[in-house]
């Protein structure tokens, strides 16, 4: 996810898709090649923007911040994790690893359309 920090808000303004270069079943992990991290941050610099974070999908469960997921942070990035059942969007949540990739605390996440309710489930 690429875009600028505006008075201490994260906004996103590009997504850039990657392969999905895991081993095994495509729906159970998902891995990002580190030359394709770096080729979205020189793309970031190009247009005047900034690398905010990375996102993914959980197939058919909340959209929680696993273990897995934990252990493969950078603690400078957003992680939001979207929540897919049946094939279509459920709902999503934003993730903050501490620098020590022991926890994540959940961020506010907001939709330009200011539908919140579709974005965060308690």
């Amino acid at each position: 996810m690429l875009g600028r920090h505006e008075a201490g808000v994260k906004r996103v303004t590009e997504v850039v898709r990657f392969e999905n270069v895991a081993n095994g079943p495509k729906a159970s992990r998902y891995e990002i090649r580190p030359q394709d991290l770096l080729a979205a941050d020189r793309l970031a610099n190009v247009r005047g923007l900034v690398s905010i974070g990375i996102y993914h999908s959980h197939p058919d469960c909340d959209a929680y911040f696993s273990e897995t997921d934990l252990k493969n942070s950078c603690p400078w990035y957003s992680f939001v994790v979207l929540s897919i059942r049946g094939n279509r969007f459920d709902h999503a949540r934003s993730w903050l690893p501490n620098p020590d990739q022991t926890s994540a605390e959940a961020e506010a996440l907001t939709h330009p359309d200011g539908d919140g309710g579709l974005w965060q489930k308690s």
